[in-house]
């Protein structure tokens, strides 16, 4: 079994930083593959970015592509999501998910781990 632990979320005004951690566990770190999804209010859960596995390069949705990124720290067990520039619209919930390996998926059931969120509000 894999847990998840998210953190870093908190408010921000439009244009600052933020970075999201994730800390692994209950499986060797290097045998998963990290991503992050996120839920507005009222909205389905969408994803965010995704690490790169194998041959299967890093993805990141279009909407915040330049923005986002994902990286690791094996030392720590840690995937991390640093988010810059923010924007009003990524207010979200964010989630920390994993999977044993991928094809590049980004669908919410193809990732059978997941954190509990942590939440990240944007100010205008």
């Amino acid at each position: 079994q894999v847990q998840l632990v998210e953190s870093g979320g908190g408010l921000v005004q439009a244009g600052g930083s933020l970075r999201l951690s994730c800390v692994v566990s209950g499986r060797t770190f290097n045998r998963i593959v990290g991503a992050w999804f996120r839920q507005a209010a009222g909205k389905e859960r969408e994803f965010v970015a995704r690490e790169s596995w194998s041959l299967v390069p890093t993805d990141y949705a279009d909407s915040v592509k330049g923005r986002f990124t994902i990286s690791r720290d094996s030392a720590e067990n840690t995937v991390y999501l640093q988010m810059d520039n923010l924007k009003p619209e990524d207010t979200a919930t964010y989630y920390c998910a994993a999977v044993p390996y991928t094809l590049g998926s980004r669908n919410t059931s193809d990732f059978p781990y997941w954190g509990q969120g942590t939440r990240v509000t944007v100010a205008s």
